[in-house]
């Protein structure tokens, strides 16, 4: 396969491949879902995407791989929160955007630099052998050596926790949407305090 170039869009679509949601919403009740239980879906997710490399059979050591590069990635991400509620720093999770975590999240994963042939400049390149991984690798490492994968976050919810860019001026994002989980979460807030 080409190398493929992939943006944080489709990193945050392989994150939240793991959904915690378990809140309803406008009628709808989320539950808790997997979406790379086999190899078949993960070969489904890979190709819905443009990932996948025609002819390769993945195996369930690629499964594998897939899985725990997605809840390493989802454990260095932060939820914006820094304990107390107001939305500045890290919770604790994650690496604070230092890039420590993701180093150690990516270590299974081997990295060189590579001549990139469209610009002339080297790249970061990857070389799994599971070229849909391998494109979503190297997104995240360029993406914290040029400082984008700290506006990652998940989403601070405690019944929501999708991941999410963080397109805040300042960086303070908390909520995937606000029109979901920030009202709702804000309107309890406003309750709790009517209450007591």
């Amino acid at each position: 396969m080409d190398d493929v170039v992939v943006d944080l869009g489709v990193v945050e679509q392989f994150l939240n491949t793991l959904d915690r949601r378990t809140f309803s919403w406008h009628g709808e009740k989320f539950v808790p879902s997997d979406a790379l239980t086999s190899v078949d879906a993960l070969s489904a997710w890979l190709e819905a995407r443009g990932l996948a490399t025609a002819g390769q059979e993945l195996r369930p050591s690629d499964l594998t791989a897939a899985v725990t590069l997605r809840d390493a990635l989802r454990e260095t991400i932060t939820d914006g929160s820094n304990g107390d509620g107001d939305g500045n720093g890290s919770n604790g999770d994650g690496d604070g955007g230092d890039g420590t975590a993701v180093a150690q999240a990516l270590a299974a994963f081997p990295l060189r630099l590579a001549p990139d042939p469209s610009t002339g400049r080297l790249r970061i390149a990857a070389a799994s052998g599971v070229a849909g991984l391998d494109a979503i690798v190297e997104t995240v490492a360029s993406s914290v050596a040029g400082g984008g994968w700290s506006r990652m976050k998940l989403c601070s919810s405690a019944d929501c926790r999708r991941a999410f860019y963080d397109t805040s001026r300042n960086g303070g994002g908390r909520w995937c949407t606000m029109k979901a989980c920030g009202n709702r979460n804000k309107t309890r807030a406003y309750r709790s305090r009517q209450a007591g």
